[in-house]
């Protein structure tokens, strides 16, 4: 008897969780406790939160709910991963023992029912965004971090406020090719990484690519109640099949 496959992994990102949007974070509490609690692991491969400051504004009411509902998964014996993005570059060591995670390198490499699969946020593949390369190399040096972490909480929040503001500008004077990944940075990637499978976000434009043996699965952002709504997840299971699935948990072709 033949038994029916199992949810190994489930991979999600890109969701923007923050206070003024409680529709995006019930759908991922609404996500974790009928989806994520079934697997065996948890992804979450970036820009979880619009933003993350530092790991001293962890009790902030609302990142302490999102910590709890994701240490609820990890208590119940689910191992949840996490990679950074470009808006959650900061989460830290504090946050990762609140929420019972694991911080992993970029990229990862993984087996998984029979699958070699690579993660990564996505946005260090963007090369051909010359200045977001450049903005990005800065932030994430250490000798910055330590910098910008030692300001107060709030000088770091209006900080923030005012790099989202100039994202949002220089977003509108670029095309969408120049913020997608680039085809050279993910055969790089490819080919560094030996695997044939590579699953990531940020650049919010879901779909699977393929090229030859190797698959290129892009996660979507979630934003319920946009027409239609956006969000879902991708699952590998213990036969080794990966699936693209809708907010609504319907698979995708």
């Amino acid at each position: 008897m033949t038994m029916p496959a199992r949810t190994l992994a489930l991979f999600i990102s890109d969701l923007h969780l923050q206070a003024a949007q409680p529709a995006t974070a019930q759908a991922f509490f609404a996500f974790l406790a009928e989806r994520a609690m079934a697997a065996k692991s948890l992804y979450l491969l970036g820009d979880l939160f619009e933003y993350w400051a530092g790991d001293d504004d962890l009790p902030d009411p609302f990142h302490q709910q999102i910590a709890g509902a994701i240490r609820a998964v990890s208590d119940s014996g689910v191992a949840v991963y996490w990679i950074a993005g470009n808006r959650d570059f900061l989460v830290g060591a504090d946050f990762a023992a609140a929420a019972g995670l694991t911080l992993l390198p970029e990229p990862h490499t993984v087996d998984i029912g029979g699958q070699r699969i690579t993660l990564v946020h996505g946005d260090a593949q963007c090369t051909d965004d010359i200045k977001y390369m450049a903005f990005r190399a800065q932030v994430r040096d250490p000798a910055w971090q330590q910098q910008f972490l030692a300001l107060p909480l709030a000088q770091r929040k209006a900080i923030i406020a005012g790099m989202r503001e100039g994202s949002r500008e220089a977003h509108a004077g670029k095309t969408m090719d120049i913020m997608d990944v680039t085809p050279a940075a993910i055969t790089a990637l490819f080919d560094s990484s030996a695997s044939d499978i590579l699953i990531h976000g940020h650049t919010h434009r879901p779909a699977l690519h393929t090229d030859g043996a190797r698959r290129r699965y892009v996660l979507p952002d979630w934003e319920p109640l946009s027409e239609p709504p956006r969000g879902g997840w991708i699952s590998v299971t213990t036969d080794g099949a990966i699936t693209r699935y809708d907010l609504d948990g319907k698979p995708l072709a």
